[in-house]
């Protein structure tokens, strides 16, 4: 296992051909300051770069919190214009998870609220353990969620669940998130790293050109009518139709073999 440090509170695990992206800022309970946003910004498009990442894993250092959000007291000395200048770094961070091109998971235990849930909300599964408390408080301090959470939740649970949630600024505990589809799989105290990286093995196992097309499909496609969503769709297809991975995965499937995946 390999490890490559981005600033000082990022840090990016490699296990064979998942890379698990690991917050790591313990003493703050991961709250994201400027820096820990342009580290992980920085670390996704890495990543994003890196055709033997196959799928990623978005986890936490601290043992009693995914992430708190956003840094509250480095927002606290800002002028109006250092929090315009901020908003594109902030945002760059959620992008940057939202936008990577490979399957991503958040493993989330403990506090994961206002932007801390939105980088969850930015991942295309979340597993959480039973001690997860998740919500989007942000308009409790006289904000919006922004960092995506206005658009992911309703995608997840409905617009008016996700109104209610937001407006109340409620937190909710593991199992409620869960019964609601606020997290996808709910797992016990202390197991969600291991069960997303579980997972995430289980992920990359299969073509590399598949889990990118695939998922490319999905998240463009969402939102559309049907008859644009199989157009969507058919665009995949055709960008893996003739690749090398589909090659060698119907021979290996016809050679009774394991396959072995060029990545192209």
């Amino acid at each position: 296992m390999s490890e490559e440090r981005f600033g000082e509170f990022v840090l990016v695990r490699r296990h064979d051909y998942v890379a698990e992206l690991v917050l790591d800022r313990p003493k703050a309970m991961n709250a994201v300051s400027t820096d820990m946003a342009g580290s992980i910004a920085g670390a996704c498009a890495a990543l994003a770069a890196d055709r033997d990442a196959r799928v990623v894993v978005l986890t936490s250092s601290h043992e009693r919190a995914f992430c708190v959000g956003a840094d509250l007291k480095e927002r606290n000395s800002f002028s109006d214009a250092d929090l315009v200048r901020q908003r594109p770094v902030a945002r760059g961070a959620y992008t940057g998870v939202l936008e990577l091109p490979m399957p991503t998971i958040a493993a989330v235990h403990g506090f994961a609220l206002g932007g801390g849930f939105e980088l969850a909300l930015s991942c295309d599964v979340i597993v959480a353990d039973r001690t997860a408390v998740v919500g989007l408080p942000e308009v409790s301090v006289g904000v919006i969620p922004g960092g995506g959470g206005t658009q992911l939740l309703p995608r997840r649970v409905g617009a008016a669940r996700a109104a209610e949630l937001i407006f109340t600024a409620r937190r909710l505990e593991a199992p409620e998130a869960a019964e609601l589809g606020l997290v996808d799989r709910l797992v016990d105290e202390g197991r969600d790293r291991e069960e997303a990286l579980e997972l995430a093995s289980r992920m990359a196992a299969n073509s590399p050109v598949g889990l990118r097309a695939a998922k490319r499909a999905l998240r463009l496609g969402h939102g559309l009518d049907l008859r644009a969503g199989l157009e969507v769709e058919d665009a995949a297809w055709r960008s893996v139709a003739f690749s090398a991975d589909r090659a060698e995965g119907v021979a290996a499937f016809n050679e009774k073999r394991p396959p072995h995946w060029p990545g192209e």
